[in-house]
């Protein structure tokens, strides 16, 4: 075989190299999941159930961004009796009030950087602009 010394060891730093991923994940372990606080008040209807709102919050505020801005359909939903304004800020923020603790939780978490606030004032900032005015 021509030029074993440098065959083999290749080889070693390449199966290393494929097979990286496999003993970096059991050699470590990734960050505790977060717990972001729930709303005060004991609270527990929200306008959809946990699981949904985890997996979808994003595409329901962008059918809800669509159907307000877009559409002009304004008109409240009902959901088990208890009518929502269609908004981030008129039913989502009215419950989860602390948007550090509750957004920027799992949103930092996760790494996504959500382009709501370019357009929304988080909770404590609309109310020092009321306090302003």
């Amino acid at each position: 075989m021509y030029n074993k010394g440098t065959i083999i060891p290749g080889l070693i730093i390449f199966v290393l190299f494929v097979t990286f991923p496999i003993w970096f994940n059991r050699l470590t372990t990734a960050s505790d999941l977060p717990k972001p606080e729930l709303p005060p008040g004991g609270e527990k209807q929200c306008v959809m159930p946990a699981d949904y709102m985890r997996a979808n919050h994003m595409k329901l505020l962008n059918v809800w961004r669509d159907d307000v801005l877009r559409e002009s359909q304004r008109e409240p939903l009902e959901i088990n009796g208890v009518q929502y304004t269609k908004g981030l800020q008129t039913a989502c923020l009215e419950c989860h009030s602390n948007k550090e603790k509750f957004c920027d939780s799992c949103h930092n978490y996760a790494a996504v950087a959500p382009y709501c606030w370019s357009c929304h004032l988080a909770p404590k900032e609309a109310a020092s602009k009321e306090a302003i005015q």
